[in-house]
Order: structure tokens, then sequence, then C-alpha cells
């Protein structure tokens, strides 16, 4: 069954998970799904601001703001207990005018249309303004994944692709994992899809390595945000990485690599870290690589011996460093804790919608710069498309490429944002550059192509 709607797309979160903060990042969506109308709100703001603007020619603005697609399927499942269950699945495509769509999936019971609509406009933000050649889309499955068994979790995942075959595809929406989804199911739906479609291992990334994935994608996250960092702080900031002090609020995968980057290949000194239980400090700098071992262990990030515990509530934002790197979940800076950001030098937002439009609007009055998300959080989106265009080519590519390349993204990317800044002055701030860039790449596209 299919649905197209129109409806003005928003914003959400895709929070970095690991198994410290599985929980957290569950929990995290089912807010983000409960709330969808002030979350979209979010977006909203940002957008807005950026259109105000801009001169943009209204059947343009709809053009580019209401998703080209929305689907929604039934999914059937025969369960291992001889009953037969129903699932709601959907897939909404925003808008692919500068290339295919692409977008996770998420295996969570609050999935439905409206929080699909608003992460897919997410990525078509994000890669307009990366200029990576893909369109918005986001799909997911209403289910409690631990309700399933290994074999339940393999049907149904096969069945989301067999219902979708029509608008899924290597040049028409790749799918990738996202929450409560991982390699493993990249891998069913690559055997999947090829099974109906032939051979097409570019149908999806997010694969394991050895089975046509690609190398460094488990880092890409964090690396993106390390990179992302040191050209914020080098090119606005005017300061080094090297020997500046930071905190990461969240140890997931996504802090964790960013944290350890930071420290290892730029010299950056780590003196606080949390995550959704608990929190560490050490005015010294912690020893990160360590730090990721004692996790992996089952230990708790306040009985590292390298450190000294501290509590992982909004008094950890009082620790002293020179920038904060939100790596958890969103609206972790809000009205209720912002004031204690304001004594860092900067703020990079490493995670999506980490902070709230107000806890934003705050951080600008008081002059405390802020890298937005829509560009630190690129790592892993820019490393999914070097997946795609490897499977294309039908080769692997080597560590060393794929570091240089999403460091090339991102420095072009940066390049673009300080260009746009300067443009309308430098009162303008780095996250509505970052919409301006991304809204004027779209309508020049949609104006080249026309409305056939």
């Amino acid at each position: 069954m299919e649905r197209t709607i129109s409806t003005v797309a928003g914003l959400a979160k895709l929070a970095s998970c690991c198994p410290a903060l599985q929980r957290a990042t569950s929990s995290c969506f089912q807010r983000f799904c409960t709330t969808t109308t002030p979350t979209y709100g979010r977006t909203s703001v940002y957008v807005k601001e950026a259109l105000k603007i801009l001169d943009f020619d209204p059947q343009i603005e709809k053009a580019i703001l209401n998703p080209d697609r929305e689907v929604k399927v039934n999914l059937v499942i025969p369960m291992d207990n001889g009953e037969v269950n129903m699932y709601d699945a959907y897939r909404v495509q925003h808008n692919n005018v500068l290339g295919p769509f692409k977008g996770g999936i998420i295996f969570h019971p609050a999935v439905n249309l409206e929080n699909m609509r608003s992460l897919a406009s997410l990525n078509t933000w994000k890669f307009a303004l990366l200029n990576v050649q893909f369109g918005g889309s986001k799909g997911g499955v209403a289910v409690d994944p631990r309700t399933l068994t290994d074999r339940e979790m393999e049907k149904l995942t096969r069945k989301y692709v067999q219902a979708l075959q029509e608008v899924i595809g290597p040049r028409t929406d790749i799918p990738a994992p996202d929450i409560n989804t991982s390699e493993r199911h990249m891998a069913w739906i690559f055997d999947q899809y090829s099974k109906l479609r032939g051979f097409a291992p570019a149908a999806v990334t997010g694969k394991p390595q050895w089975l046509h994935g690609i190398v460094g994608r488990d880092s890409a996250g964090g690396r993106g945000a390390a990179y992302a960092a040191r050209e914020f702080m080098t090119r606005t900031l005017r300061r080094k990485v090297a020997g500046s002090t930071f905190l990461i609020q969240g140890f997931g995968k996504l802090g964790s690599w960013t944290a350890q980057i930071l420290q290892q290949e730029m010299g950056a000194k780590i003196v606080g870290v949390s995550c959704s239980e608990t929190a560490v400090w050490n005015e010294d700098g912690l020893d990160i690589a360590a730090l990721r071992n004692h996790v992996a262990q089952g230990g708790l990030l306040k009985d590292f011996p390298g450190g000294t515990g501290v509590l992982n509530d909004d008094t950890f934002l009082d620790l002293p460093a020179d920038v904060l790197i939100p790596c958890a979940v969103d609206g972790t800076i809000n009205h209720g804790n912002v004031e204690r950001c304001l004594h860092f030098k900067a703020i990079v937002e490493a995670a999506n919608s980490a902070l709230t439009p107000e806890a934003d609007t705050v951080l600008r009055q008081h002059g405390i710069p802020v890298l937005p998300d829509i560009f630190a959080n690129g790592g892993a989106v820019i490393v999914s498309f070097f997946e795609w265009v490897q499977n294309n080519q039908n080769l692997q590519w080597e560590e060393d490429e794929v570091k240089r390349e999403l460091d090339r993204y991102l420095t072009d990317a940066y390049d673009a944002l300080l260009r746009e800044q300067q443009q309308y002055g430098n009162s303008l701030s780095l996250r509505t550059a970052g919409y301006l860039v991304a809204l004027k790449r779209l309508q020049r596209a949609e104006l080249v192509r026309g409305h056939s």
C-alpha cells in the first residue's frame, strides 16, 4: 500500500549508540517519537531562519520542503510459535534532486510516518551541505526487536525488502543501519535484494567489511567529528587542537572514537567523559585508549583507575574545559542547563540535535561559537557514500584513501560554510550558514532540472 502525502518536512535526531548507550539511545528515540511536533519545530526554526534570508521561488520552496514519496506497508510474519503477526513499516523519501535517496532503517515500537518524515528531511539538508550526491530518506518498522528471535528478525528484515523492492535499490534509495539495526541486518538486505533483483552490493551500505563493506566505517562518525572540530578550531577560533582541553558528553561509538582521534592523532587533552550511567574526570587528561578498553571489558567510567569518578548529571557541564562536544542524545543541552555551558570557549555539536533551539539562542547571545550538527555529524554519511561508490566501482578502497577523502569532503564543506558566513557577515551563525548552503544547492538543482 502506498500513500503520497504533502507536508513540510523537518529535522530530528539520530543518536550515537554502543553497548553502554543503547538503552539511552532507544529511550531518546522514544522521546522524539512522542514529541514529534516540538522536534519538527526545531528544524523549522533553523530552516525558516535561513529562508528569511533567501529570495526563494515559492514553488521551489514547496518542492524542497515537501517529501517526494511516503510509503506504508504491512508486513505479515509467521512467528516461531506458530502465530502470525503484522507490523507497520515505512519508507519516506524526501528529495532526490541531487541523487538517489539514502537513509537508515530503524526497528523500534515508536516508529511512525511522522518521525520518519522528519528524519528523512535531516538527511537532505546534511547531504546538500556536505556535497554528498544523495537525497534524504528514512525507513523503519514499528517493532520492539527484543520480542523477536534471530530467525524472526531475519524474516522481518527480508520481508521489508520484499515489500519495498520497487522503491529501494542502488540507483533509487539505499538503506543503511540505524537504531536497533546493524551490519547483520544490512547483510540480509543485500542478500534478499540480490535474490529479487540480481547481484547488487550497492543496494545497501553498512555491510560487514568482508561482505562488500568499507574499512573505517565503524570510526567514521567520530573521525568526522574530530576533523570537523579541527577545522572549526584552527580556522574560526584560531586555536590549536593540540593542548586544548575537551569534555566529551557521551562515550558510545561516536564519543569514544571522537575522543580517541582527537587525543591520539591531534594531541588534544580529554579531561572529562560522561555516558548515560556515570562519568570520569582527570585534569591532566584521560588515557582514552585505556578508557575504551576498560569500558569494553564491562567497567564503568567512574571506576576507571586513570581518573576520578564524577556525577553524570548537569554538574558535569561545570567542569573546566575549552571545548564541549555533546556526542550522546538529542536535547542534552537545553534551556535547563545551557547557563552551565557559558564558560566553554566553543561547542561542537557532534550528536544530531544535541542543542535545542532555546539553548542555541542563549549561546549565540553570549557569543559562544557553536559548530552545528549538520556539519559536525557528517562523517558517517560521507563514508557511507564512499561504500556505495566502492560497490559501484567493484573494488575495495584502502583505509588511507577513506581517511583522506573524508578529510577532503569535510574541509571543502567547511570552506563553503565560511564563504557563506562571510557573504552575510560574520554575525551569521555557522548553523544558519549551513542551512543556507544546503538550501541554495537544492534550489539550484531544482531550477536546472526543471519540473516536467
